[in-house]
């Protein structure tokens, strides 16, 4: 098939194409309005430092060269956030919350900082009030067993979620999908009118008879408009009641 003909197959089926596009185009764009709901995100930030309790002294010491060991614990920190052992004290500790250990380990997300000793602790929810209150819980939690699971009193807070921040919205309207609607749907509707015009095997030129059967065409009978229909019928009637009108002539 020629470059041409492509282009005679779309402009055939233009209008299932553009119908194509349309459709999926404002379906899209309704469902993206109607069905929209903002997801919030409160997180905050600690630090790990390698201070161990020394009872004989009755005082605390830092280990300033164990930066490498501090990061190697974040690691273990953010399996440790996610057991029931932390997660089971949030729901007894904050019953108003409302959440299972389950629910609650799934909502977690917990990453180092570029491989700093700061560690992140954010919650994704549908309010950012309860975002806010659930990774509160879990972190002054996580601050409080830590100590008891490890040994260790290494952890602090940096940075809190205040529930009077008024952030936006991490999953904004956008127009990609539609832009991605439309894409898709013209790629599909052009695939659909060449798969249609594959599929129909009627014969309706000449250049289609001979290229099937070998035989040229000697007559054809053009398709006539409804309206040059009329003007036909007018005009053979007029011819008709003109050709009865002869005079008798008697001998």
């Amino acid at each position: 098939m020629e470059l041409k003909q492509y282009f005679l197959v779309m402009k055939k089926r233009l209008l299932l194409i553009i119908l194509c596009v349309v459709i999926a185009t404002l379906t899209t764009a309704v469902y993206s309005q109607l069905f929209y709901t903002p997801i919030y995100q409160a997180s905050t930030k600690f630090i790990v430092n390698k201070t161990v309790e020394i009872e004989q002294l009755g005082q605390q010491q830092m280990d300033l060269s164990a930066l490498g060991f501090n990061i190697q614990m974040i690691n273990t920190y953010k399996e440790i956030i996610r057991t029931p052992a932390i997660m089971d004290k949030v729901v007894q500790r904050y019953p108003e919350l409302g959440l299972t250990p389950d629910m609650l380990s799934s909502m977690i997300n917990v990453q180092s900082v570029n491989g700093t000793q700061v560690m992140t602790l954010s919650i994704l929810d549908y309010s950012y009030e309860r975002a806010t209150k659930i990774v509160n819980a879990v972190s002054s939690v996580f601050q409080s067993e830590i100590p008891k699971i490890m040994k260790v009193n290494n952890v602090t807070i940096l940075h809190s979620a205040n529930v009077d921040d008024t952030p936006q919205p991490i999953n904004k309207r956008s127009s990609q999908y539609i832009l991605i609607s439309a894409a898709v749907s013209l790629f599909f509707a052009i695939g659909l009118a060449f798969l249609l015009e594959y599929l129909d095997d009627t014969l309706k030129t000449g250049e289609d008879i001979l290229r099937t059967m070998g035989v040229p065409v000697l007559v054809s009978v053009p398709k006539l408009k409804m309206k040059q229909v009329t003007t036909i019928g007018k005009t053979s009637s007029r011819k008709r009641v003109g050709e009865g009108r002869y005079a008798n002539i008697e001998g």
